[in-house]
Protein backbone atom coordinates (compact mmCIF):
# COMPACT_ATOMS: atom_id res chain seq x y z
CA UNK A 1 0.00 0.00 0.00
CA UNK A 2 2.51 1.89 0.67
CA UNK A 3 4.12 1.93 -3.26
CA UNK A 4 0.79 2.91 -4.46
CA UNK A 5 0.64 6.32 -2.11
CA UNK A 6 3.78 7.07 -3.53
CA UNK A 7 2.37 6.08 -6.97
CA UNK A 8 -0.36 8.20 -6.35
CA UNK A 9 1.59 11.41 -4.50
CA UNK A 10 3.57 11.81 -7.88
CA UNK A 11 1.53 10.76 -10.38
CA UNK A 12 -1.67 13.04 -9.55
CA UNK A 13 0.67 16.49 -9.33
CA UNK A 14 1.77 15.17 -12.39
CA UNK A 15 -1.74 14.63 -14.35
CA UNK A 16 -2.70 18.26 -12.99
CA UNK A 17 0.22 20.10 -12.97
CA UNK A 18 0.33 21.81 -15.96
CA UNK A 19 3.36 23.47 -16.69
CA UNK A 20 6.06 21.68 -15.29
CA UNK A 21 8.01 21.01 -12.54
CA UNK A 22 7.91 24.09 -11.10
CA UNK A 23 4.03 24.15 -11.53
CA UNK A 24 3.69 20.57 -9.54
CA UNK A 25 5.79 21.42 -6.78
CA UNK A 26 3.06 23.14 -4.28
CA UNK A 27 0.98 20.12 -5.86
CA UNK A 28 3.36 17.47 -4.94
CA UNK A 29 4.14 20.18 -1.16
CA UNK A 30 0.37 19.05 -0.47
CA UNK A 31 0.69 15.65 -0.78
CA UNK A 32 3.98 14.68 0.60
CA UNK A 33 3.70 17.44 3.47
CA UNK A 34 0.12 17.99 3.98
CA UNK A 35 -1.33 14.61 2.76
CA UNK A 36 0.19 12.03 3.68
CA UNK A 37 2.65 13.63 6.43
CA UNK A 38 5.79 12.17 5.39
CA UNK A 39 7.70 15.38 5.59
CA UNK A 40 7.13 18.53 7.34
CA UNK A 41 7.52 22.00 5.01
CA UNK A 42 11.10 22.60 6.38
CA UNK A 43 11.98 19.11 5.29
CA UNK A 44 10.14 19.68 1.75
CA UNK A 45 11.88 22.99 2.00
CA UNK A 46 15.06 21.61 1.92
CA UNK A 47 14.62 18.91 -0.72
CA UNK A 48 13.54 21.64 -3.04
CA UNK A 49 16.82 23.67 -2.24
CA UNK A 50 18.73 20.79 -3.13
CA UNK A 51 16.76 19.57 -6.01
CA UNK A 52 17.33 23.38 -7.34
CA UNK A 53 20.99 22.96 -7.03
CA UNK A 54 20.90 19.85 -9.17
CA UNK A 55 21.17 19.77 -12.82
CA UNK A 56 17.85 18.01 -14.16
CA UNK A 57 13.85 18.23 -13.99
CA UNK A 58 13.27 19.20 -10.48
CA UNK A 59 10.12 17.11 -10.71
CA UNK A 60 11.81 14.10 -11.00
CA UNK A 61 14.73 14.61 -8.52
CA UNK A 62 12.25 15.63 -6.01
CA UNK A 63 10.20 12.24 -6.35
CA UNK A 64 13.11 9.99 -6.32
CA UNK A 65 14.62 11.46 -3.43
CA UNK A 66 11.46 11.63 -1.37
CA UNK A 67 10.03 8.33 -3.01
CA UNK A 68 13.77 6.66 -1.55
CA UNK A 69 13.40 7.86 1.98
CA UNK A 70 9.90 6.95 1.63
CA UNK A 71 9.96 3.22 0.68
CA UNK A 72 13.97 2.48 -0.22
CA UNK A 73 15.08 2.03 -4.06
CA UNK A 74 11.64 0.59 -4.86
CA UNK A 75 10.03 3.63 -3.83
CA UNK A 76 12.76 5.76 -5.64
CA UNK A 77 11.85 4.10 -8.94
CA UNK A 78 7.63 4.56 -8.80
CA UNK A 79 8.23 8.38 -7.36
CA UNK A 80 10.03 9.19 -10.60
CA UNK A 81 7.49 6.47 -12.97
CA UNK A 82 4.71 8.36 -11.61
CA UNK A 83 6.07 11.44 -12.26
CA UNK A 84 7.02 11.19 -15.85
CA UNK A 85 3.95 8.62 -16.59
CA UNK A 86 1.73 11.57 -16.95
CA UNK A 87 3.69 12.76 -19.65
CA UNK A 88 4.61 9.63 -21.26
CA UNK A 89 0.64 8.72 -21.47
CA UNK A 90 -0.09 12.15 -22.94
CA UNK A 91 2.23 11.79 -25.48
CA UNK A 92 1.51 8.07 -26.47
CA UNK A 93 -2.25 8.98 -26.49
CA UNK A 94 -3.14 12.63 -27.29
CA UNK A 95 -0.36 13.61 -29.64
CA UNK A 96 -1.79 13.54 -33.21
CA UNK A 97 -4.35 15.56 -31.24
CA UNK A 98 -2.68 17.74 -29.97
CA UNK A 99 -0.98 18.44 -33.14
CA UNK A 100 -3.99 18.88 -34.86
CA UNK A 101 -5.29 21.88 -32.69
CA UNK A 102 -2.14 23.41 -31.16
CA UNK A 103 -2.83 26.43 -33.51
CA UNK A 104 -6.67 26.48 -31.99
CA UNK A 105 -7.32 29.70 -30.37
CA UNK A 106 -9.48 28.23 -27.83
CA UNK A 107 -6.61 25.66 -26.63
CA UNK A 108 -4.29 29.45 -26.69
CA UNK A 109 -6.61 30.85 -24.37
CA UNK A 110 -6.62 28.10 -22.00
CA UNK A 111 -3.28 28.03 -21.70
CA UNK A 112 -3.31 32.22 -21.07
CA UNK A 113 -6.14 30.92 -17.92
CA UNK A 114 -3.84 29.27 -16.62
CA UNK A 115 -0.40 30.65 -16.00
CA UNK A 116 -1.99 32.91 -12.98
CA UNK A 117 -2.89 29.72 -11.44
CA UNK A 118 0.19 28.73 -11.54
CA UNK A 119 1.64 31.98 -10.35
CA UNK A 120 -0.76 32.10 -7.14
CA UNK A 121 0.41 28.61 -6.27
CA UNK A 122 3.73 29.15 -6.35
CA UNK A 123 3.22 32.44 -4.36
CA UNK A 124 1.62 30.71 -1.67
CA UNK A 125 3.96 28.04 -1.81
CA UNK A 126 6.43 30.60 -1.30
CA UNK A 127 4.81 32.20 1.72
CA UNK A 128 4.71 28.81 3.54
CA UNK A 129 8.43 28.57 3.29
CA UNK A 130 8.49 31.77 4.16
CA UNK A 131 6.48 31.42 7.43
CA UNK A 132 8.33 28.40 8.47
CA UNK A 133 11.61 30.15 8.13
CA UNK A 134 10.46 33.01 10.09
CA UNK A 135 9.13 30.85 12.53
CA UNK A 136 12.31 28.49 12.53
CA UNK A 137 14.67 30.56 12.39
CA UNK A 138 13.48 34.01 13.59
CA UNK A 139 13.50 37.62 11.48
CA UNK A 140 16.82 38.53 11.71
CA UNK A 141 18.34 35.35 10.14
CA UNK A 142 15.39 35.28 7.31
CA UNK A 143 15.81 38.83 6.23
CA UNK A 144 19.37 38.24 5.79
CA UNK A 145 18.59 35.42 3.76
CA UNK A 146 16.41 36.88 1.43
CA UNK A 147 18.54 40.44 1.12
CA UNK A 148 21.49 38.65 0.45
CA UNK A 149 19.38 36.00 -1.94
CA UNK A 150 18.19 39.15 -3.62
CA UNK A 151 21.43 41.48 -3.64
CA UNK A 152 23.13 37.87 -5.44
CA UNK A 153 20.76 37.21 -8.01
CA UNK A 154 19.46 40.59 -9.17
CA UNK A 155 22.77 42.70 -8.83
CA UNK A 156 25.53 40.17 -9.19
CA UNK A 157 23.78 38.16 -11.42
CA UNK A 158 25.34 34.90 -9.90
CA UNK A 159 23.72 31.30 -10.99
CA UNK A 160 20.82 30.69 -8.35
CA UNK A 161 22.03 27.34 -7.82
CA UNK A 162 25.56 29.07 -6.57
CA UNK A 163 22.87 31.19 -4.36
CA UNK A 164 21.04 27.92 -2.68
CA UNK A 165 24.70 26.33 -1.94
CA UNK A 166 25.63 29.31 0.02
CA UNK A 167 22.57 29.41 1.63
CA UNK A 168 22.19 25.62 2.50
CA UNK A 169 25.83 26.55 3.65
CA UNK A 170 24.80 29.31 5.99
CA UNK A 171 22.03 27.31 7.60
CA UNK A 172 24.43 24.87 8.14
CA UNK A 173 27.16 27.30 10.07
CA UNK A 174 24.94 29.45 11.64
CA UNK A 175 21.49 27.51 12.15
Amino acid sequence: MLYWHIFLAFFIPGIVGYGGGPSSIPLVENEVVGHYGWMTVQEFSEVLALGNALPGPIATKMAGYIGYEVGGVIGSVIGVFATVAPSLILMIVLLGILYKYKESPRVKRMTTYIRPTIAVLLGVMTFNFFFTSYHNSGVLQTVFLIAASLLLLEKFKVHPAYVIVGSLAYGALFL
